[in-house]
């Protein structure tokens, strides 16, 4: 299975890489072109607005990536207790039963435990 996205490792060179050569191009265009103090006023109110606006981005994409994880490890946890509560209440059934249940049970428990594990890695 091919991963979708790249790893943390590789996008920060290439990001970092990226970013020094399209500073290094601005300041070599901007040593060539004279611009009036006026336009450097506009400029300095249009980086001010455009900063702004990246930190709500930011903030903004932080903040449904930390409510998705409280999300999915609440999630988790109601899991986790279903399986416990069927695997308690398996007692109710006769012994037979009981005995089918709670082995279908941890199987299904070593699959979730195999599918979080190998998820990440």
């Amino acid at each position: 299975m091919t991963p979708v996205t790249l790893p943390p490792v590789l996008v920060f060179p290439l990001a970092f890489l990226a970013m020094t050569l399209a500073a290094w191009l601005g300041a070599l265009l901007s040593r060539r072109r004279l611009v009036q103090a006026e336009a450097r006023d506009d400029f300095g109110l249009i980086l001010g607005a455009t900063l702004t606006l990246l930190g709500l981005v930011i903030g903004f994409s932080f903040s449904m990536a930390l409510s998705r994880y409280d999300q999915r490890k609440n999630y988790e946890e109601a899991e986790a207790n279903a399986i416990g509560t069927a695997y308690v209440r398996a007692d109710l059934l006769p012994a037979a039963d009981a005995a089918t249940i709670r082995a279908l049970l941890r199987r299904y428990l070593e699959q979730r435990l195999l599918f979080y594990t190998n998820q990440w890695c």
